[in-house]
């Protein structure tokens, strides 16, 4: 299954990247994320409880970043597997600069396997870009904080606020 998109961040480019390969801030910004350990040069283990419809559940596994090229590009590569299925999956991200923000195109494909698969393609698209649209909103957060200052705090509802007053903003911008 293939899953992209693009998100406008209202952040420099190198602060995105910064925070974008940051274990500490993709823990606290990852939907459902509950661990990300460093296991390695840029590999991590990760839990995550996560669902899609009625299937949810807690999958464990690994995640690897390759061919980085600060700030402008990074390949994810993630396995995971739990009581609700699998998946395998890599995808690329790249950054560019739009004045003082920052455009992020993300593709990849993914594999599903399990119970989870049986809720078809369309929800799981659906479900993956729900969690897209809240991890980059986290995201910008993130990298509109000061380097050094307390981290936003994050959450469903702070989440949903940012997400609609961008949306708000794209809005009427247009």
């Amino acid at each position: 299954m293939k899953i992209e998109g693009t998100h406008e961040l209202r952040a420099k480019r190198e602060r995105v990247y910064q925070v974008l390969i940051d274990p500490e801030v993709l823990k606290r910004c990852i939907p459902g994320c509950e661990r990300l350990e460093n296991t390695g040069e840029n590999t991590y283990s990760a839990t995550l409880r996560a669902g899609v419809g009625s299937i949810k559940g807690v999958f464990t596994g690994n995640v690897r970043l390759e061919d980085l090229r600060p700030p402008e590009h990074y390949r994810l590569v993630v396995d995971g597997k739990g009581q609700p299925g699998f998946l395998k999956g890599s995808g690329d991200l790249e950054l560019e600069d739009s004045g003082d923000a920052t455009i992020i195109k993300y593709s990849g494909e993914v594999q599903v396997g399990g119970t989870i698969a049986s809720v078809g393609q369309r929800m799981i698209q659906g479900a993956a870009k729900m969690m897209a649209s809240q991890f980059f909103t986290a995201i910008e957060a993130e990298a509109k904080t000061a380097v050094g200052a307390p981290p936003p705090k994050h959450g469903f509802f702070r989440t949903a606020l940012r997400w609609f007053s961008g949306w708000l903003r794209r809005t009427f911008r247009r």
